[in-house]
């Protein structure tokens, strides 16, 4: 007996559950690896089952379909057509077509590893948050959006009693809400972006009529909760000893500079910003998959240049949850078939791809409107820390600029310092682009999170046949 093609899936979000039930509807054995110990990614991120939260739904939209991919996953794993490995942390895939290997970190601790062997990899790793410094952004209560979120989500948790809501992008919309609705005190929602421009992108954001009537929905809820919206404004400090008391914000003139004499100081002790999504395309740089600007390039079928390997979700381009459950469906669909050998067949996944269109040309156009402010880099006082592991100041960076030349994040890096710590950058990494005067691109390393070197001890050399090594345990 021919024994079912083998699919990794890693990442457990709206793509990767996609993926994943698809590719095994169609007669693939699929392991998904993810990193959280229930399934959902952030979109779905869910509280411990031993918070014993009763309505969790209140915390999402959405909510029947998650229900349905949940259901759906229960059934397959039920009848051993996934394998759902939870708390495994990937932070390498190698090989090439038809002979891939993941390894893992397994477990909270993250010291045992582990490898999964697989015919054909889905690469589901879905976004993080851009972080943008500016004098204060490391006092205690200064938090990301999508951290706030994600405390509220999965651990039934308010990160303060008073909040304020800011940066650009369309996250900040449930954020707000949610924190609202939870019983914290939103002082403002803090926007950039300027609302005038929607109009001349009316014909992508008309195609998508359930978006905007989202939008609108939480345009009430923020009145309902009295929370104030300042658009076209930024933060430009935060203040407080042991922790935020309070942040000044500035209204923004039509170059993206603070306007003078626009500014106005809101008390609070909770800060969520955030300045949209940024691809995790660690592992696709690891196996050679070409990136376009930021975002791994696909196909229609979501293969990518290297055979074997697919992506889907944030991976490919920033567009929430109905792009990255479109694309997920697409890949699975694509990637069953051509392990069974037969030519997909686009019509199997015709309603995802006429989804997939819409939601990519609708964020399309949301990109040219929500976008850092132009002058944010002037914010950023000398004294402002701005690589936080290797606490490396901007005026550090502008000197290696200015004073020794620099003109790449590389360069930067190699005369401060400036992303060598833990995050290997990935925090840092947009703030030093921008102060050295260049565009962000991602870093390729070997590896996408760091890894103890007792499992690095224990990988052998390559087989003679050219086949992985083993790691502690093998699926």
């Amino acid at each position: 007996m021919t024994e079912r093609p083998h699919l990794a899936v890693v990442g457990a979000g709206p793509a990767g559950l996609a993926g994943a039930l698809a590719a095994a509807a169609d007669g693939v054995r699929v392991t998904l690896l993810d990193a959280a110990e229930q399934a959902g990614g952030q979109f779905y991120r869910q509280p411990a089952a031993a918070l014993g939260a009763r309505r969790p739904q209140a915390l999402h939209h959405q909510w029947r379909t998650w229900e349905r991919l949940r259901d759906a996953l229960d059934r397959h794993v039920g009848a051993g057509r996934v394998a759902h490995l939870a708390d495994h942390h990937v932070w390498c895939v190698e090989g090439d077509s038809g002979a891939f290997t993941v390894y893992a970190l397994r477990g909270p601790a993250q010291e045992r590893g582990v490898a999964v062997s697989a015919d054909a990899v889905l690469l589901a790793t879905g976004g993080y948050e851009r972080v943008l410094p500016f004098p204060g952004w490391t006092l205690p209560g200064v938090v990301t959006a999508g951290g706030a979120q994600a405390m509220l989500k999965g651990g039934l948790v308010l990160p303060g009693r008073t909040a304020v809501v800011a940066g650009t992008g369309p996250l900040l919309l449930p954020v707000a809400t949610t924190l609202a609705a939870a019983g914290a005190r939103v002082a403002a929602l803090v926007e950039s972006a300027d609302p005038r421009a929607l109009p001349r992108r009316a014909a992508a954001l008309a195609a998508q009529p359930g978006k905007l009537a989202e939008g609108a929905w939480y345009a009430g809820q923020l009145l309902r909760h009295g929370v104030r919206t300042l658009t076209r404004h930024t933060v430009v400090e935060a203040h407080g000893t042991d922790r935020l008391e309070a942040v000044t914000v500035a209204a923004l003139g039509r170059d993206g500079h603070p306007k003078t004499g626009g500014t106005r100081r809101i008390p609070c002790d909770t800060l969520a910003i955030g300045h949209g999504m940024l691809p995790h395309t660690d592992l696709a740089e690891t196996l050679g998959c070409t990136l376009s600007g930021t975002d791994v390039r696909v196909d229609d079928e979501q293969r990518t240049d290297v055979p074997g390997v697919w992506a889907a979700g944030e991976a490919t381009g920033i567009g929430g949850a109905a792009l990255a459950l479109a694309e997920g469906h697409i890949a699975g669909r694509s990637i069953a078939a051509r392990l069974h050998g037969t030519a997909p067949d686009p019509r199997r996944w015709a309603a995802a791809a006429r989804a997939r269109t819409r939601s990519r040309e609708f964020f399309a156009a949301l990109d040219t409107l929500y976008s850092p402010p132009g002058g944010w880099p002037d914010l950023i006082t000398d004294d402002t820390v701005v690589c936080r592991c290797e606490e490396i100041t901007a005026g550090q960076v502008r000197t290696a600029v200015g004073t020794l030349g620099a003109t790449d994040p590389r360069t930067v890096k190699l005369l401060t310092r400036a992303g060598m710590g833990w995050c290997q950058g990935r925090m840092c990494g947009p703030a030093v682009a921008g102060l050295a005067g260049c565009a962000f691109t991602p870093g390729r390393r070997p590896f996408a999170r760091p890894v103890p070197l007792g499992v690095l001890a224990e990988l052998p050399g390559q087989e003679p046949d050219g086949s992985a090594p083993a790691v502690a345990d093998r699926h």
